[in-house]
């Protein structure tokens, strides 16, 4: 296992905390980044640094990579943790850090490629023998597709953004109009936290 002198945490809240808890049980010095939101957090001043990397809104900060890379080149990091949700499964960012020369905590490229959109995990699970539950074989184009499968598999159902984590961009829904509203707002949802609407 590599060893780290110092890590960028690129995440928020709950996430960064048990992030940064394991920094200090492993002597590994720590930078948080954290959007004007979260300035009064609590878990910012456990960090052995920290640096604000822009407005409250996720795309304007922990989405948005050309901050988090600036932060971690500024604080001479070795290595970024993005805990799961944000960019933790985007292909671009984990290369984006490998181009860098800063490692990124987390799957490699490949594995993240084939995984991180639900549905080429899906696809690949299906492909190689592994049950799946019930659902859509890919991304819903409309409500009404999202109706036909409710209606084929039965209710309860569950809404799920393709790039969602961490429970974002995701809505149970137990009939038709639950459903409907489900849609919507799990792909509106997405979309703020994701950059991605489909579900």
């Amino acid at each position: 296992m590599k060893k780290f002198s110092r890590i960028l945490i690129a995440n928020r809240g709950e996430i960064a905390l048990r992030i940064l808890r394991a920094c200090r049980e492993l002597g590994i010095e720590s930078v948080i980044v954290y959007s004007e939101a979260d300035k009064d957090a609590g878990y910012i001043a456990l960090a052995d640094r920290s640096v604000c990397i822009g407005p409250g809104p996720s795309q304007q900060s922990y989405l948005e990579i050309s901050k988090i890379i600036s932060a971690a080149e500024i604080m001479d990091v070795d290595a970024i943790h993005p805990g799961y949700g944000f960019l933790a499964e985007n292909v671009q960012f984990a290369e984006i850090c490998k181009s860098c020369h800063i490692e990124f905590i987390g799957p490699g490229v490949e594995a993240i490629s084939f995984l991180g959109d639900k549905g080429k995990a899906r696809e690949l699970a299906r492909k190689v023998g592994i049950p799946c539950v019930p659902g859509s074989t890919g991304i819903l184009n409309n409500e009404d597709e999202a109706l036909d499968i409710a209606r084929e598999i039965g209710y309860p159902v569950i809404v799920k953004a393709v790039a969602g984590g961490g429970g974002r961009g995701m809505r149970v829904a137990h009939n038709d109009i639950s459903l409907q509203n489900g849609y919507a707002q799990a792909r509106a949802e997405a979309e703020t936290a994701f950059n991605n609407p489909d579900v």
